[in-house]
């Protein structure tokens, strides 16, 4: 006897979309548009279009992304449970890291940003090219 396992006709498919962007600052409100576009009806949207703008800005501010002919790429992936974003770009010298409160005198909140909204974020990479991913629950998670 064959039996057949049948998918709830609800099951929405995990999407995925990747575009890549000259590295340069008036590239980062396309990023914005690109997000915004695809994610238009996700609780967390606002959140998310910040931490993009974030992260696509040290992208062309700390790495060679921002040199000329530099590119960095965004990747969106969304499914059932949330949305994952991925900026990554061409490497440099530093490492992402948090700063402490005494050393943001002139800048440096843009990961305190994605810390404060993304529910978690990582980076991996060498010098030569970096993702940072961050992830928004589909559920308000503040």
């Amino acid at each position: 006897m064959l039996l057949a396992v049948t998918a709830p006709a609800t099951h929405e498919a995990p999407m995925h979309w990747r575009r890549e962007f000259r590295g340069r600052p008036e590239q980062i409100r396309f990023v914005r548009a690109f997000a915004a576009h695809l994610l238009a009806d996700f609780p967390a949207l606002d959140d998310v279009l910040l931490v993009l703008d974030e992260l696509a800005v040290n992208a062309i501010q700390h790495t060679r992304s921002g040199e000329d002919g530099g590119r960095f790429t965004v990747d969106i992936n969304m499914d059932v449970a949330g949305v994952i974003v991925y900026v990554t770009d061409q490497g440099g010298q530093g490492e992402p890291k948090l700063r402490s409160l005494a050393e943001l005198a002139e800048g440096g909140r843009g990961l305190l940003t994605v810390d404060a909204l993304a529910t978690t974020w990582s980076w991996t990479g060498t010098r030569e090219s970096r993702t940072i991913r961050a992830t928004f629950p589909r559920t308000n998670h503040g």
